[in-house]
């Protein structure tokens, strides 16, 4: 990666750890599911009207529900009930353990031992957390994300299917594009693999919104008037425009373009730093404590995280000549 590709790499980290923090700003002023609601209706338009749409099947509807109703439902769900920004930013990582063992059960690839390894460290990370629920981690709040994190993996092995879907004509030897941004599941070709990703976004974005707006109406119906718009804070305002152009286009824009021009072995594990970025920020914007059971369960989750990630960065090193 050339020096500026670092940089790129570390500046999308860190607006997706920041942006954890811009979601409990926005969620004072506006509850979960019509904030998830407005985030891609914004996201979507107007950029339906200009990029064209991916082969709508079932694989673009599990990637829609998986990746944005189910996680940016139920993550904005555990902070409206009190999930602090560092631990939901913690937590929600734990969608890579769960992509690796859906993409084994679903999908028949390889699981090394380093993977496991990595799995129950990164169990006993979730377990620190478990044990000191309460305050910046309700119970419900904890299952919110776990539920988020399950609903991403599905979304992450629908978008590598539709991926390869996009790819084929390409090339019959062209290696599976996939990435959804933050998960540390191989990617891409040059040639597909921003279209397609930005295209993914839009219209699932604008499927998403369709069904989070319908679930608010439901759930939400007394939010649904013109008060709650007209009174809400600048601050919520600018906070939702932070997520929608900045977290969501921005960061997702910049992510697919290094994806397309690295190897994915070596921009992918640049998504570590978005828990660490998001505790950071929380600490320093919202005023969030740092415990030692913090501390402990961050060391677990990350350890976890790299010591899976290393393998399957060697699987991809090593599975390149076959390809050819």
């Amino acid at each position: 990666m050339t020096p500026l590709h670092l940089a790129l790499a570390v500046i999308v980290t860190l607006i997706w750890g920041i942006n954890f923090t811009f979601i409990a700003w926005s969620l004072e002023s506006f509850p979960p599911l019509m904030l998830s609601a407005m985030r891609f209706f914004f996201t979507a338009i107007p950029l339906v009207l200009f990029i064209k749409p991916p082969k709508f099947n079932r694989t673009l509807l599990i990637y829609a529900i998986g990746t944005f109703v189910m996680q940016y439902a139920f993550v904005f769900t555990a902070m409206h009930l009190g999930a602090s920004a560092g631990l939901t930013a913690l937590l929600l990582q734990l969608q890579i353990f769960i992509t690796v063992s859906l993409a084994y059960f679903m999908l028949g690839e390889p699981v090394s031992r380093m993977q496991l390894v990595g799995m129950v460290i990164g169990v006993l990370g979730l377990a620190v957390i478990a044990t000191n629920l309460g305050g910046d981690m309700p119970l419900l709040g904890f299952i919110c994300i776990l539920i988020a994190a399950t609903g991403w993996s599905f979304g992450n092995i629908a978008s590598k299917q539709a991926s390869s879907q996009a790819a084929r004509p390409l090339s019959a030897n062209t290696p599976q594009p996939i990435n959804t941004g933050v998960s540390l599941a191989p990617v891409t070709t040059a040639q597909s693999a921003p279209l397609s990703a930005l295209s993914l976004v839009v219209w699932g974005g604008l499927i998403a919104c369709v069904i989070l707006t319908i679930a608010s109406l439901i759930f939400e119906t007394d939010s649904w008037q013109v008060a709650t718009f007209t009174h809400a804070s600048i601050k919520s305002w600018w906070a939702l425009v932070f997520i929608v152009y900045i977290s969501t286009l921005v960061g997702f824009g910049l992510w697919a373009l290094l994806l397309s021009e690295n190897n994915a072995s070596k921009v992918t594990p640049f998504a570590l730093l978005v828990p660490i970025f998001g505790m950071i920020t929380s600490v320093l914007l919202t005023g969030e404590v740092v415990t030692w059971w913090k501390m402990l369960a961050m060391g677990l989750i990350l350890l976890g995280l790299v010591l899976a990630n290393l393998k399957r960065s060697h699987f991809v090193r090593q599975a390149k000549p076959r390809l050819s």
